[in-house]
């Protein structure tokens, strides 16, 4: 099994225990005009990306990653992950999970200067959501090829 290198190890624990707090300290991590886009945003600088992790905390209670697998070649890492976090009222729902990863690129000083998340909004998250879920599920079902 090959080592995890040390800046990409650096940024899972940083994810893995990032906080409320920890936007402010985005600059350690991406350089100034890193690109970000994950099924919601698309932005540049680090002043955005930190404002992205700031909106999280603000939208849902206990957000988390758990980082399932790294892989890691040259200057380019994929995380597997899963987000765990609960819904603010009125929409509480117990703790729910994302699967997702993150395809990440880094500058020569270790920081990161492309980071695209992939994830399914829809099965992860709107089917999910209470009043729009049953409409989520019944779309999807719709599209899909049927039984043989």
């Amino acid at each position: 099994m090959q080592a995890v290198p040390p800046h990409v190890a650096r940024l899972v624990l940083f994810f893995e225990s990032i906080s409320p707090q920890d936007a402010a300290r985005m600059a350690e991590f991406y350089t100034e005009d890193a690109w970000f886009k994950d099924p919601f945003n698309e932005v540049r600088g680090v002043a955005e990306i930190a404002r992205i992790f700031a909106h999280m905390f603000e939208q849902v209670d206990s957000p988390r990653f758990i980082v399932r697998e790294v892989l890691a070649q040259g200057e380019t890492a994929l995380l597997t992950w899963d987000f765990e976090f609960g819904f603010r009222a009125p929409m509480r729902a117990g703790v729910q999970r994302i699967h997702g990863c993150s395809l990440l690129h880094f500058a020569p000083d270790g920081r990161v200067i492309r980071h695209r998340d992939y994830w399914d909004a829809a099965q992860e998250l709107y089917e999910k959501m209470p009043v729009i879920g049953g409409l989520m599920r019944w779309l999807r079902r719709r599209a899909a090829l049927p039984p043989a």
